[in-house]
């Protein structure tokens, strides 16, 4: 691999190009016309406009990408993380054009991609499930007897789901089969794909994943997260390892997750997610994300292994540098997604000119970001501006670096949920790990809230 096309922009652009610069990889990012001038197109070696601001026409036209990564003598492609980053079409376009594709299989994006498949590969792999329908729910069976043999409350999700999106929580028969079809057509409309499946539904439940790497032939993991602290499905804080996860369920995951890549002929970085629940003690299996996760910095934090790299190795060579007896973990890691929004006002997003940005250094603490003072934020992408991550010997000791961080960080021009992040981590649920994926919503008022 000697010269890399990043397909993104953002944090996570400049991220992989500086992995790239350090492997001595020579870097292009495409940029749409309003990020032309972005910290992200100013780390790269170069920079090729795609096309104009809205995603669409830019950061998602695959056959632009394609003809200035050929165009530009590339031969590898990137995809960061979300736009076409578990897209199995594009995959396939990259590999069509004699490209190297910085991940998996297509076939494995695809098959993990569809959350139906994705279960049921899980099950034969020996990764736990939850109750659910035997597959994608078909429009003629007896919705109603299915439900019923699982137990209420259970979720609809619709097989092409993800982001939060494609899914409905039924708490009881009445609304059922309406609460289906409204999910159908969700899924129809969002994914291009109407099939939908049913899952119990776990109180409370907390959000735990496992990290997994592979090259077709080996697989490890490189231990597990806990992303619990969620808005609206949107994780908010992370941190490394799990907390308070009972030794028997750290094991299965971390293994079992290491079986589904196996069952997959896995090939680079992969993230299995679970559900936890606190009250049974048993995790079970929710999807496979086929990409570099945004939250990767934290289990970077705890292994000292650079993900892009290994990434990055696997997609040149297809050989993986790492064995399991070769990872070993230290200390506890949290990291804190900065975004441009405003908490006082309902989590309007907040574009605009960053005027000022200073943040905190040290020992233990790191900083991922695509902007600067200067940088406009657009309206038209995610609103993530920062992912601020500590590292410290005990959790207590990572919460107390976060919260000095957070206080040491100053971004002026635009608002964004640093106070948020610091009312957060100053509950008591969360120091006790009694928080749970829907806490945020439990909260009145959180910003009034003490």
């Amino acid at each position: 691999m000697k010269k890399l096309l990043i397909a993104n922009r953002g944090e996570i652009a400049v991220r992989i190009a500086r992995t790239a610069r350090e492997m001595g990889i020579e870097t292009l990012v495409v940029a749409s016309e309003a990020d032309v001038e972005s910290l992200a197109a100013r780390s790269a070696d170069h920079v090729v406009v795609v096309g104009p601001a809205p995603a669409p026409a830019s950061y998602l036209n695959q056959d632009a990408i394609v003809a200035a990564a050929v165009d530009n003598g590339c031969d590898a492609v990137h995809p960061g993380y979300g736009f076409l980053s578990e897209n199995a079409d594009f995959a396939r376009k990259v590999a069509d054009a004699g490209l190297i594709w910085v991940g998996p299989r297509a076939d494995a994006i695809a098959m993990m991609g569809n959350k139906s498949m994705a279960r049921e590969s899980a099950r034969k792999a020996g990764v736990p499930v939850l109750p659910g329908s035997d597959g994608p729910l078909d429009p003629a069976a007896d919705a109603v007897e299915i439900a019923r043999g699982i137990g209420y409350p259970l979720v609809i999700k619709a097989s092409a789901g993800g982001g939060g999106r494609g899914i409905r929580f039924v708490h009881g028969e009445a609304e059922l089969l309406e609460s289906i079809e409204q999910t159908r057509g969700e899924a129809a409309a969002v994914f291009g794909d109407p099939t939908v499946y049913l899952e119990r539904f776990v109180q409370h439940a907390r959000h735990v994943e496992v990290q997994v790497l592979g090259d077709g032939t080996n697989f490890v993991h490189l231990g597990d997260r806990d992303c619990s602290m969620q808005r609206r499905s949107q994780k908010v804080i992370e941190e490394a390892p799990a907390p308070d996860l009972p030794d028997h369920v750290r094991q299965r995951i971390r293994e079992s997750s290491v079986e589904l890549a196996r069952e997959c002929g896995y090939s680079g970085a992969g993230t299995v997610e679970f559900l936890y629940d606190p009250v049974n003690h048993e995790a079970a299996f929710i999807e496979m994300n086929t990409r570099i996760q945004v939250e990767h910095p934290i289990t970077e934090q705890i292994t000292g292994i650079d993900l892009i790299r290994e990434q990055l190795q696997i997609a040149s060579t297809g050989v993986m540098s790492l064995r399991q007896e070769d990872i070993a973990f230290h200390g506890h890691a949290i990291e804190c997604r900065i975004n441009a929004e405003d908490p006082d006002h309902h989590f309007f997003p907040s574009p605009g000119l960053i005027t000022a940005m200073e943040w905190p250094a040290g020992a233990g603490v790191r900083v991922d970001t695509g902007v600067e003072a200067g940088s406009t934020v657009s309206p038209y992408y995610d609103s993530l501006l920062a992912k601020l991550i500590v590292h410290a010997d005990t959790r207590e000791a990572a919460i107390a670096t976060m919260l000095t961080a957070l206080d040491e960080s100053r971004i002026e021009g635009v608002k964004t949920t640093i106070p948020v992040h610091k009312k957060l981590l100053r509950r008591p649920e969360f120091a006790a790990v009694s928080h749970h994926s829907k806490f945020i919503e439990t909260v009145d008022n959180l910003m009034e809230a003490k």
